[in-house]
């Protein structure tokens, strides 16, 4: 059996990140306090978020930001360190929140997977509170290789399909779906709720609804976009002990 070597995927664009990072900030439902929030991310990418919550205006934010490769466009604001693997070089109950956006997809397989989430319990304090942001199987465009389809295939054709358009020499994403996450959360002893629905809405709030696709998604009610959650391209939870 061949081993994937999986290479690292980020977002380059910086001001893609602050409303992402807001986002986060409103689901987490984070609010200024005495002590500063002690705040995990797990996989850095381009620093957009770590650095947006540690120089946030109103909320204090003590912010280590881990990945296992440094790609970092932006450095100030957070403490950064250098991990191997998914192992978490923190005691127990170490942080008030964790941060793990879309990262799952890239540690491995099942074990790799569910260790990211017992790693996640682990250093999460007993009334933390965490994000986890996760490509669903079942969108259609995969998101890190832009192919139609393509975690939708059998394991062995997606690196394949990767080669012949030119894309790459392997596929090393495991994007899970609804039940395959939930599943994950309930192994690792985690409790976990959906925030997808919550996430759309806050994104409209955030980045506004100006044009005709924007307006029809903001038109649609709640429960339709909760009948349809195993289909929406992220899955987004908070998760807590």
């Amino acid at each position: 059996m061949t081993t994937t070597v999986r290479q690292p995927h980020i977002a380059p664009d910086l001001a893609s990140r602050r409303p992402k990072a807001e986002k986060i900030l409103r689901l987490l439902a984070l609010s200024p306090r005495d002590t500063p929030w002690r705040v995990l991310e797990v996989g850095t990418g381009s620093g957009g978020i770590a650095h947006f919550l540690g120089t946030h205006p109103t909320i204090r934010c003590d912010v280590t930001s881990v990945d296992v490769v440094d790609l970092r466009m932006v450095k100030d604001g957070y403490t950064w360190q250098r991990v191997e693997g998914t192992a978490l070089p923190f005691g127990d109950d170490a942080f008030d929140v964790v941060i793990t956006n879309h990262v799952i997809e890239h540690v491995g397989e099942h074990a790799d997977q569910l260790h990211h989430l017992h790693e996640c319990r682990r250093v999460l304090a007993p009334d933390g509170r965490g994000y986890l942001a996760v490509p669903n199987r079942w969108g259609v465009m995969e998101p890190h290789f832009k192919l139609p389809f393509l975690s939708w295939l059998p394991h062995a054709w997606r690196s394949p399909y990767v080669r012949a358009m030119k894309k790459g020499e392997a596929y090393d994403c495991e994007l899970l779906t609804q039940p395959g996450i939930e599943g994950l959360f309930a192994e690792a002893g985690l409790q976990a709720r959906n925030v997808g629905v919550e996430a759309l809405r806050a994104m409209l709030a955030i980045e506004g609804t100006r044009g005709i696709v924007r307006k029809c998604v903001a038109a649609v009610p709640d429960g339709v976009w909760r009948a349809l959650s195993p289909l929406i391209p992220t899955l987004i939870y908070r998760f807590s002990r």
